[in-house]
């Protein structure tokens, strides 16, 4: 019955124990057997429990006698990292209320309040619940007063230990009680939100849907609103976690449908699925805003053979996370490969692992960058700018250090510029100033959360919040800190393009842009990496940073040294010159043409410098 279903999501920061809490309310209702209980129970990639992090959102039905009613409970188990905020705004959309989950020892975070902001916008019932009660540093009153003045009233706070269970019971109460059945009218035409999807070899894509009115059945003809793409419910059902058939998807409830659509831009996250014979009586659905990327990285298939195989990955990737696009791009020195767009420097990291784990590509990635709108100078626009389009105010959006054209054609270089809230213990507040001040930061203003904690928050590039930000501050407030960040403007500054050579060759993929009067630091740390990271070769390698034809730094990797005696016992002298000068002759040769490549294992470590 639909009065019967609750619909519900865990929201917190990263680390506060979302999946763990999550494993307990499994238990505790017997959803999954004991036998199958693991730790991170609903992460189903091997990658969230290698890091310990969630990424994908994951729904489950949880079935929960309360006062003698059997009632459905859908949990959408969300990750907490800034660089998955989309996943939770999806999840938020197809849920009446939210867990909002306190770690009892760290307090309100960054992305506890970034979260929260996101469900108050969807009208959502929260319930605040402070979770590891059962360490022996909880700070528990401390955080009860913190939620009490966020909140702004006299909620009942919950006290819960996702790794013992106490308190679980009183929160399977709570949502019963505080969280509304679903609305909907089962009356009228099916529709349903798409909230998530992935691919089946079998089934094609499955969607993961909110059925908001009517019902749908196995073997309906249905229609993707927005794509106007016909398809079959092959098979529907639950999440138990794992995919339970069922003979009907009822008003209210969460589960997948299986379409059979073969092509993945058919069925889009954010989309309304409805019946094919009432499509012109039913309104779709208001879905979502759609995602901007705030990352951009190239990658290449090292074998040109995989280029097909690359884009088929990434279609079934973008399926899977509608926050990840791509587009085909060619480069003189790469070949054929495609631009991505991320949210985040994880988000790519995640893209790059899942790309070589689940489809075997081996890639060459470039570094990561932000798009700059630029302004050119009268009747300047270079030719392999020409397919771009000028904004209102007559700028050029470029994604890449290799499309920025000739300085003598620009006039200015225009950044995007982000406003970044860091909370921390305010006894780090000297740390933190200190350390901002030179990332190009303006300072804006400092709350208190708190007689202990504050919110500092700043103006600064976004360039400089992608390059290693988040690990520096946590080094500086020893773990204390978090973030969380928001586009606000484009602004104008001198910026260049610094390229890198290795052994005489111009390595397109570790080309940026970055402030002039940075330009010479950034290459002398970059090299000192690229000396660390690359193997040694048989032949001295010159490592060289440059802005146009001038170097601004070098390093060399010295040869590697063959003992080409070792065969020799005792003999004349001139047997062994002989040897010294072949050698000799051999490594001058190799170093006129030899190639050096970097491997993939360096990229990530280069990117975060």
């Amino acid at each position: 019955m639909q009065v019967n279903i609750r619909n519900f999501c865990i929201i917190a920061h990263i680390d506060h124990g979302k999946s763990t809490l999550a494993d307990r309310l499994l238990e505790v209702t017997d959803t999954v057997e004991q036998r199958e209980l693991k730790e991170q129970t609903l992460d189903q990639m091997d990658l969230e429990r290698e890091r310990g992090i969630t990424i994908k959102l994951q729904p489950v039905k949880i079935n929960y006698n309360y006062q003698g009613v059997k009632y459905d409970l859908n949990l959408i188990d969300t990750p907490g990292h800034v660089d998955f905020a989309y996943e939770v705004s999806r999840s938020l959309a197809a849920v009446d209320g939210a867990i909002l989950l306190i770690d009892a020892t760290q307090g309100i975070q960054a992305q506890t309040l970034a979260n929260l902001y996101m469900a108050l916008n969807q009208d959502l019932v929260i319930i605040p619940v402070i979770n590891k009660i059962d360490l022996p540093n909880a700070q528990i009153e401390q955080t009860k007063k913190a939620i009490y003045d966020l909140l702004g009233g006299s909620e009942d706070i919950l006290l819960v230990s996702g790794k013992t269970g106490q308190g679980v019971d009183k929160l399977l109460e709570a949502i019963v009680e505080k969280v509304p059945a679903p609305k909907g009218e089962p009356e009228k035409p099916s529709r349903a939100l798409i909230f998530d999807s992935n691919y089946d070899t079998y089934k094609g894509v499955v969607a993961y849907v909110r059925v908001v009115d009517g019902e749908f059945k196995q073997g309906q003809e249905i229609y993707v609103a927005g794509t106007k793409t016909q398809a079959e419910v092959l098979e529907l059902g639950i999440f138990k976690p794992k995919l339970t058939k069922k003979q009907t998807l009822k008003t209210g409830q969460i589960g997948y449908i299986a379409t059979g659509l073969k092509d993945v831009k058919n069925c889009r996250v954010g989309d309304t699925l409805m019946s094919l014979n009432q499509k012109e009586k039913t309104r779709p659905l208001k879905g979502y805003r759609e995602v901007k990327p705030m990352v951009f990285a190239s990658f290449y298939p090292k074998d040109a053979d995989q280029y097909n195989l690359l884009r088929d990955a990434l279609d079934r990737l973008s399926l899977n996370d509608a926050s990840f696009v791509f587009k085909p791009e060619s480069s003189k020195a790469l070949g054929r490969g495609f631009r991505g767009g991320f949210l985040g420097l994880l988000h790519l990291e995640i893209i790059q692992e899942r790309l070589k784990r689940e489809f075997n590509l081996d890639l060459v990635f470039t570094v990561p960058t932000v798009k700059y709108k630029l302004k050119l100078r009268a009747n300047k626009l270079p030719s392999h700018l020409s397919e771009k389009k000028t904004d209102e105010k007559g700028l050029i959006t470029i994604h890449s250090p290799q499309e920025l054209p000739n300085p003598a054609v620009i006039e200015k270089i225009f950044e995007p510029y982000v406003e970044l809230e860091i909370i921390c213990l305010s006894d780090y507040l000297g740390n933190i100033m200190e350390y901002m001040s030179k990332k190009r930061s303006i300072y804006i203003k400092t709350d208190y959360l708190d007689a202990n904690r504050i919110v500092l928050v700043y103006e600064l590039p976004l360039q400089e919040v992608i390059t290693n930000l988040h690990d520096a501050l946590k080094t500086v407030t020893k773990g204390y800190a978090s973030i969380n960040y928001k586009f606000t403007d484009f602004r104008a500054y001198d910026l260049v393009r610094l390229d890198f050579l290795i052994a005489g060759e111009a390595k397109e993929e570790l080309a940026r842009i970055v402030p002039r009067e940075k330009a010479r630091r950034i290459g002398k740390a970059v090299l000192e990496k690229l000396k660390e990271h690359l193997p040694r070769q048989n032949f001295a390698v010159a490592l060289q940073a440059g802005i146009g034809g001038k170097v601004i730094a070098r390093e060399n990797i010295s040869a590697l040294k063959k003992d080409v005696l070792a065969k020799l016992y005792g003999g004349d002298r001139t047997r062994k010159d002989k040897l010294l000068k072949k050698q000799k002759k051999g490594k001058k040769r190799m170093k006129d043409f030899g190639r050096v490549e970097i491997p993939s294992s360096a990229y990530m470590k280069i990117m975060k410098d």
